[in-house]
């Protein structure tokens, strides 16, 4: 009997719609579940892989992570692009259309400027020339990544089992194969992380910007020296004393300045913006020190927090370690790039934070049509035409201007940006990373390091971007090295923008790698550096006079010197570390005023940390974000106004003791506000906004729901579209820390609470037992949503854990999940 019949008509045909709707919800339902599964890797089995010469074992433990294990180099690099690709393709084919300009390939407009920015740039240009200036080894051991590379895109013809993001794309584009990867491919990528660690060049651009509102000693307050008897410097005073440059900066134009702020800004947000906090925490503690009497080495870079992680973990290891297979390292490296970047081989371990050398400067040029005067004489600009193609859409023409300084970056997004008679001002950059060099070549070299010289020998190389690096040995050395191409000056300090026209402040060589700071076994056994300055005012040359200002690092300091000796457990626990360095200074101003204010009580007896469930914490950054506000966003136009970081610490710490100081008063106003009126401002404003956030009750008020980390797609996470965001992105996660803590999950104070840096993995590494190393990821191993690995270590990191890092060949083989073996 059919019972649907007895039934009124309008019922049984509803009954036949929703049937109908069920079975096309779950056709569809399936057609996703395939779509995202058909490009899920395959960790196991046997593979061929043409070219190599013996076969290759790829282990991988419970968080996919591969160790790789060969008989040459370049069946060891061969097999690391191959599995590299397997994880993490699609996000190796996004980075080389970021690191050329070609996004709008994928994208479309809404990427064009993006594009414009980074073909005026020229990273890609830079990074081919490159190639014909690393060693002949490098160079083939790039080509046999690229191999491997290219052997599983053989493999995986169809996009759409190569990666999600491409059956995405596919609905609104089509015909878009991925082309052959190449070893510029892998070196461009160098590139993109220099940019996002370039070190001054947004201070330079935010005293030009404030220049515009404020005479040059109320800007100079904005930016004090860094205090060498207050905080911790790395290799401390040393004997050399001599002049140092000095210059006639200029005032650019405040429309110029803009253009500037405005192609920084254009950037893609996986590459930092210049974020003041993007830096890192490393230290090395020596064996004297230690419960195990070797040496303890950790490390936490401050980056943009993405999804997938900047950082692919990898094991990669000669199955005998001789002169022509030198490999046995493991770490972390970028998806892309052949071989380690920071970890440890057999013998050594390394660690990298943002040294942050004046490597970039403004020039403002006067421009008369095609012609840049230099000297009193009228010189030719170079110029490149530059075809955007963009998926969609017409093809775009750009034309690229450059004076002998570097690339016209004024004018790129400018409407006006076309060759045009009569005077003008223009702004052009110099930078080391426009300038071809070896870095490539020390990655390999680090990798391959067996002891203090060979190490230091490997980081001469290491040109752009400069870094800190702290070195460990199982023989029980630790060290210190400053590495770079870090531009000595004919007059200036890199400050402010300077006359490109009268020749007098370029660049006349670089500093010798023999006088860069370098530290061998202190005497007080141990290294810190978290982006404090590096020597002190004595020392002979300029690096820079934009360090960050030591509260991190003086809090490593404290937490080290002790009597007791440390363990790996104990170097996490530093690295976990949430107290905040200002909240002593400024707490006592806040309770003076504040007596009576709603959530004012909960700063008494406040330990000063930042742990997730902290009302005190929730109050107190509150307070301190409309703090910084009221006090300078009046004062200050856009891209030079605080974002709450370590320099503000600095100067909120000068301006409490004059209570009369103009920045504290509201020019916005008929009134006369004075320090007084500002902070009870502040904190009557942290409690309303609090209320309106978190309710009524200030005890219940949370650090963590205010401090949110969404870890977001670096392509599909902000499209617009919820279904695909929610595919890709995952969060939010409730976080502790801070802006710098030693825990720097980071927040900008012009925008909320919400976390843009985090320590993008950790890892301690322990010289005395490498196999009892930790480490982890932001994310995890792999770059297809809903794999198993896709952000397996995201919750671990979230609560401060770490995971096994093995070492030694039985016990990866013991531990390991899964066995793919690649046979020629």
């Amino acid at each position: 009997m059919n019972v649907m019949r007895r039934w009124p008509r309008p019922l049984r045909w509803g009954a036949r719609i929703l049937a109908l709707l069920l079975v096309l919800a779950l056709v569809a339902a399936l057609w996703v579940v395939w779509t995202v599964r058909r490009s899920f890797p395959d960790y196991g089995g046997e593979v061929r892989l043409a070219g190599l010469s013996a076969p290759v074992t790829v282990h991988r433990d419970a968080h996919g992570v591969p160790q790789v294990y060969a008989d040459t180099p370049e069946d060891l690099f061969k097999a690391q692009g191959y599995v590299t690709a397997q994880d993490r393709f699609w996000e190796m084919d996004f980075r080389r259309h970021v690191t050329s300009g070609r996004l709008s390939e994928l994208f479309g407009e809404t990427t064009l400027e993006t594009d414009k920015v980074v073909r005026t740039l020229g990273w890609r240009r830079v990074a081919e020339q490159e190639l014909a200036l690393l060693e002949p080894e490098t160079v083939k051991l790039l080509e046999a990544y690229a191999s491997g590379v290219n052997a599983w895109l053989d493999e995986h013809p169809d996009t759409s089992d190569q990666a999600l993001e491409y059956a995405v794309l596919g609905i609104q584009r089509s015909g878009y194969r991925p082309e052959r990867w190449s070893p510029a491919d892998s070196v461009a990528w160098l590139k993109a992380m220099a940019w996002d660690l370039r070190s001054n060049m947004d201070d330079e651009l935010g005293r030009a910007l404030a220049g515009t509102r404020l005479p040059a000693e109320r800007v100079d307050q904005l930016y004090p020296a860094y205090d060498d008897e207050r905080m911790p410097v790395i290799v401390g005073d040393t004997e050399k004393s001599g002049e140092k440059p000095s210059g006639t900066p200029v005032q650019a134009p405040a429309r110029a300045l803009s253009s500037v702020l405005e192609s920084i800004r254009a950037m893609p947000e996986m590459l930092g913006n210049g974020a003041s906090e993007i830096g890192s925490n490393s230290w090395v503690v020596s064996g004297s020190r230690t419960a195990t009497g070797k040496p303890l080495l950790a490390n936490d870079p401050h980056l943009a927090p993405q999804m997938p992680s900047v950082w692919y973990q990898a094991g990669l290891h000669c199955r005998k370690v001789t002169e022509a297979c030198p490999y046995d390292v493991t770490g972390f490296t970028f998806s892309g790039l052949p071989g380690v970047v920071i970890g440890h081989n057999h013998r050594v371990a390394w660690g990298f934070t943002n040294l942050g050398p004046d490597v970039t400067d403004l020039y403002v040029e006067r421009i008369d049509g095609q012609n840049a005067e230099y000297k009193g004489e009228k010189e030719p600009l170079q110029v490149r035409e530059e075809t955007i193609k963009v998926a969609g859409g017409q093809d775009v023409r750009l034309s690229v201007r450059a004076t002998r300084h570097g690339p016209i970056i004024s004018d790129v997004l400018a409407k006006s940006a076309k060759l045009v008679s009569g005077s003008t001002e223009a702004i052009a950059m110099r930078w080391t990373a426009l300038d071809p060099g070896r870095t490539a070549d020390a990655v390999f070299q680090m990798n391959r390091a067996t002891d203090w010289k060979s190490f230091r020998e490997a980081a001469a190389s290491f040109e752009v971007p400069s870094q800190n690096l702290v070195y460990a040995d199982v023989d029980g050395n630790i060290g210190y090295q400053s590495p770079g191409r870090i531009p000595v000056r004919s007059k200036g300090d890199g400050t402010r923008p300077v006359p490109g026209w009268d020749g007098e402040h370029e660049w006349t060589g670089f500093l010798p790698y023999e006088e860069l700071p370098s530290i061998q076994n202190p005497e007080k056994g141990y290294i810190v550096t978290a982006n404090n300055a590096v020597v002190g005012s004595s020392y002979e040359h300029l690096l820079t006079k934009d360090w960050s200002y030591g509260y991190r690092a003086a809090r490593i300091d404290e937490l080290l010197k002790g009597d007791d000796k440390i363990d790996v457990a104990g170097m996490a626990d530093v690295q976990l570390d949430s107290r905040n360095g200002f909240a002593p200074v400024l707490v006592p101003h806040l309770q003076r005023v504040g007596s009576g204010l709603k959530g004012v009580d909960l700063l008494d007896g406040w330990d000063f940390t930042q742990p997730v469930d902290s009302a005190a914490a929730a109050f107190y950054n509150a307070a301190w974000r409309h703090l910084v506000l009221l006090t300078f966003n009046d004062d200050l136009p856009e891209g030079a106004r605080p974002d709450g970081g370590d320099r503000w610490f600095e100067v909120v710490r000068t301006l409490l003791d004059d209570p009369a100081d103009p920045y504290w008063d509201d020019v916005s106003t008929p009134a006369k506000e004075d320090r007084d009126t500002i902070l009870k401002s502040a904190l009557r404003a942290a409690a309303a906004e609090l209320t309106d956030l978190l309710g009524d009750t200030p005890s219940a008020w949370r650090w963590g729901d205010l401090h949110t980390l969404t870890v977001t797609n670096q392509t599909f996470g902000t499209s617009g579209i919820a279904p695909v965001e929610r595919l890709f992105n995952r969060g939010p996660l409730h976080l502790p820390g801070g802006q710098s803590i030693v825990n720097a999950t980071g927040w900008d104070a012009q925008e909320g609470y919400a976390v843009d840096w985090v320590p993008s993995m950790r890892m301690v590494v322990d010289l005395a037992d490498l196999d009892a190393s930790r480490y982890i990821n932001l994310t995890g191993a792999s770059g297809h949503p809903f794999t198993d690995h896709y952000w397996d270590q995201t919750s671990l990191w979230a609560e401060g854990k770490t995971i096994p890092w093995r070492s030694t060949p039985a016990l990866i083989e013991k531990e390991s999940r899964h066995t793919l073996t690649l046979k020629p």
